[in-house]
């Protein structure tokens, strides 16, 4: 699903990310941890081809097509979709208008969509204005769910939700990444950042990595690297102990 192969990125004139190697195949779900300004959301907002972020060396493939150079909105359109930590608001589009645009299919139940993840009487109100930090997440789920994409990207999707919320947008990330199925049937693939390891609790993965200093520095059971980092902190990830 996505191969990301010596990736080298900068922002400004620093570079951020250092020798990055990243392969997450068709159904899995990877976990992405580091401490704060470790390169996590860099390397996100370079996957989905934010002009900020500018790649120096190295390549991002995704189902086999070279995307390095592609801008946002084609790489969405081949089925990367992202959930951001600190989306925008937007006054005067209403979030009802947004999903409709977005939408892949033209008959689709947004109404429905939206109950699921308890969004449906925000259809009518501009893009995250007065929203509790729990609707913000709730929104940018849903949006998700009707853009569909194949390759989901979560960036810290449990930040100041309560537990409530947790649960209910792990179900339904859950869904958008196919978990009600047989691993081998699943066709959706995930890469989430979280600090605290709560959506773990709602969310079923399957590998794990740290950041450290914009590298890649450990992989692992996602489970195992937090029970550790809980225990001694990221400075034991320096020196991996799960390869």
């Amino acid at each position: 699903m996505l191969h990301i192969e010596d990736l080298h990125v900068k922002v400004g004139e620093k570079e951020v990310l250092h020798d990055i190697n990243l392969h997450i195949n068709e159904g899995e779900t990877h976990v992405l941890l580091g401490p704060n300004g470790s390169g996590k959301t860099t390397l996100l907002m370079t996957i989905m081809g934010f002009s900020n972020y500018t790649i120096t060396d190295g390549k991002i493939l995704f189902k086999g097509e070279d995307v390095t150079r592609m801008h946002a909105h084609e790489r969405a359109k081949r089925g990367i979709g992202m959930l951001f930590q600190r989306p925008p608001t937007i006054s005067g589009l209403k979030l009802g208008k947004l999903l409709t645009a977005i939408s892949r299919k033209k008959n689709e139940d947004i109404r429905a969509l939206a109950q699921s993840v308890h969004m449906d009487t925000f259809l009518e109100r501009d893009i995250n204005k007065g929203f509790s930090g729990g609707e913000i997440k709730r929104s940018e789920v849903l949006q998700l769910m009707i853009q569909n994409p194949d390759f989901i990207m979560l960036d810290e999707p449990e930040s100041g939700v309560d537990l409530e919320n947790i649960s209910l947008m792990g179900a339904a990330i859950g869904s958008l990444l196919e978990k009600d199925k047989h691993v081998i049937n699943r066709e959706k693939s995930g890469l989430v950042i979280t600090h605290t390891g709560y959506i773990l609790d709602y969310l079923e993965t399957d590998r794990g990595h740290v950041m450290c200093d914009g590298q890649i520095k450990c992989h692992g059971n996602p489970r195992e690297i937090l029970k550790d980092i809980k225990q001694h902190g990221y400075k034991e990830c320096l020196e991996c102990r799960h390869e």
